[in-house]
């Protein structure tokens, strides 16, 4: 009776142990050892996993955690090379789907993203209310006010442009690093295929929106300290313009024409062949009666105008479509766990 009562004990402690969600929290690792080991001791029980991934270090910051650190879920990832925030990040989730793990949780090791937050983060995502959550530094108004306005300007930049090319118009802050994602939906992505540098954060909403994932903002506080930012703007300025330009070009190709072809399909083309068809004939007809001399007649004015007006209205009315589009449902209760065949 008593070995019977034991056995039962065990299985139920078994499937609690099945049933609690296995977190797992990756941090990208290159030249943060002043500050590492304080982001590590800030991270809860809640936690199952914890990969540093050390993405060659010159400071060997992977070797530094070994021997500064004996957290038993601690575990080094090293990566050959240098790929930049995005690789280290992805060899991380890599790992993290290797262990099983339900939610992969994304801070940096430079101690500005408190993990004290992480329940922020998780919450959602086992509540089945969003398949990645994101920080967003700019909610609260507080914190608003006291950045510089150079900042503000550039951030706000950036998120229209993440607006225009992931196609997620309620999000802002997009460069944020402190995220989680469901593990169904990161086996979904094409992790080979996202870019591995600066640019890693907004390239993923682009890849989440190919899938219809939904993303949800989370309010937090930025922490700046003594860190050194390795990001050079003149770099970066014209990678993002780039990426974001490809990322849009992508975007309005597999939802408006590859996977389904609607009125606002329509409206796009149409928008566009009138604006341009306007904008050309109007300009044409300007440059050479202006060089003959010649007044341009209303009949030749209303012929270049009218197809810009209806043009641009085609163009807001897709807009509107576009902005309602928004995945609004979570996609990871309905995939298969990553490994299983159906």
């Amino acid at each position: 009776m008593i070995e019977a009562e034991r056995m039962k004990a065990e299985q139920v402690e078994q499937q609690e142990a099945h049933d609690t969600p296995r977190i797992g929290i990756v941090i990208p690792s290159y030249r943060v050892t002043a500050h590492i080991l304080g982001v590590l001791a800030a991270i809860g029980p809640e936690v199952a996993r914890i990969y540093v991934v050390d993405d060659c270090c010159p400071d060997a910051s992977g070797t530094f955690v070994e021997t500064h650190t004996r957290d038993p879920r601690v575990r080094v990832v090293r990566r050959e090379r240098n790929g930049g925030v995005g690789a280290a990040t992805i060899t991380g989730y890599r790992a993290a789907l290797a262990d099983d793990c339900d939610v992969i949780v994304k801070i940096d090791g430079d101690g500005q993203m408190d993990p004290r937050l992480l329940p922020r983060f998780v919450r959602p995502i086992l509540a089945g209310q969003a398949d990645y959550t994101k920080g967003n530094r700019f909610f609260n108004p507080e914190d608003v006010r006291a950045m510089p306005p150079i900042r503000l300007f550039g951030n706000a930049a950036l998120s229209f442009m993440t607006k225009l090319s992931s196609g997620y118009w309620t999000l802002f802050d997009p460069t944020n690093g402190y995220t989680a994602i469901h593990a169904k939906v990161t086996a979904q992505l094409p992790l080979e295929r996202i870019s591995t540098r600066y640019f890693f954060e907004s390239d993923m909403l682009f890849r989440l929106n190919t899938i219809r994932a939904m993303v949800l903002d989370i309010p937090m506080a930025a922490i700046y300290a003594d860190e050194t930012s390795h990001m050079r703007i003149g770099k970066v300025v014209p990678r993002f313009l780039k990426g974001h330009a490809h990322n849009f070009g992508k975007r309005l190709i597999y939802n408006y024409f590859l996977r389904d072809f609607s009125v606002a399909s329509a409206e796009l083309i149409a928008g566009l062949a009138l604006l341009g068809f306007g904008a050309t004939f109007g300009l044409w007809h300007w440059l050479v009666n202006a060089t003959h001399g010649v007044v341009t007649t209303s009949g030749t004015v209303m012929l270049a105008a009218l197809p810009v007006i209806l043009g641009l209205q085609l163009l807001l009315s897709f807009l509107g479509y576009d902005i309602a589009a928004v995945p609004q449902q979570p996609i990871h209760p309905l995939l298969a766990t990553p490994g299983e065949t159906s």
